[in-house]
């Protein structure tokens, strides 16, 4: 059976930023699109997700999405199997940066989530062409039946954000980094970063679209998932997982195999993921 694939939509989104693309794996595999709604903090939202997502599981995330995506690898790198990051970026937010969402939190107060939906994602942001107005009316769509409420906390669960950067250097998972080539939100250059931390990743820059490409280009986004999932595991995948992070020294002291000494006294694994070697 082919592995799960789960999907992470982004703020003030919810299922449909993924119809294309549920139309084309479903039929396969096991998809779910799972809500980024569950708290106000990144770390709450992943810790929800992994009391009820498959054991194991690909997996693909989409701007607030990607960010909760890199949370799970962090928390539970045993679970994910590949990793997609599409339209997100890795680094934590700036004093400044945060700050500047404040307007945006006391549009969604005022229950004003049109006026919210074009500050965060305007006119401008999807790629030119006559596919923009329809996009962003779903959009706009979507964050009504996300809420206000909800979109607050998503809102503060962004502000507060960690940086990725040394979770994405620890990844040894088929990986993909795709972005739109008209992506004002999250620009080329933070995927380029993202792609250079990640040992084999492949980089996409999708020429006909913009923040949302799942949506402005679907068949881009589609084909360049199949890739992806067809992609084969490197050797170290092969490795049997640990339950986690837990302890991999014998009681003489010494490390079990597959591991190597490490600062302080611990173990650490050889092939750089947490499990035992073969």
């Amino acid at each position: 059976m082919q592995e799960p694939l789960v999907f992470l939509p982004g703020m003030m989104c919810d299922a449909r930023l993924f119809a294309p693309q549920l139309a084309v794996f479903s039929p396969g595999r096991a998809v779910t699109v799972a809500p980024v709604t569950g708290g106000d903090r990144i770390e709450e939202i992943a810790s929800g997700l992994l009391d009820v997502l498959p054991r194991r599981f690909a997996l693909a995330g989409l701007s607030m999405g990607g960010i909760v995506a890199m949370e799970l690898v962090r928390r539970a790198p045993e679970r994910i199997s590949r990793l997609a990051l599409m339209d997100t970026n890795a680094l934590a937010e700036t004093p400044q940066s945060a700050a500047d969402y404040e307007p945006l939190i006391i549009k969604l107060r005022a229950g004003a989530i049109e006026d919210a939906v074009q500050m965060v994602i305007g006119p401008a942001t999807p790629a030119p062409g006559p596919g923009r107005v329809a996009v962003m009316a779903l959009v706009a769509a979507m964050a009504r039946a996300v809420g206000a409420e909800t979109a607050i906390r998503q809102v503060r669960a962004i502000q507060r954000r960690r940086d990725y950067q040394a979770v994405l250097s620890r990844c040894r998972v088929p990986a993909l980094v795709l972005c739109g080539a008209h992506d004002r939100l999250t620009p080329v250059r933070r995927h380029q970063l993202m792609a250079g931390l990640i040992a084999g990743a492949e980089l996409q820059v999708i020429d006909d679209a913009g923040h949302l490409p799942s949506l402005e280009a679907p068949e881009a986004v589609n084909a360049a998932l199949t890739d992806w999932l067809a992609r084969p595991r490197p050797p170290w995948c092969a490795c049997r997982w640990l339950s986690g992070r837990e302890s991999c020294a014998a009681a003489s002291g010494t490390c079990a195999v597959g591991f190597r000494s490490g600062p302080g006294a611990t173990c650490r694994p050889v092939c750089g993921c947490w499990r035992v070697c073969c």
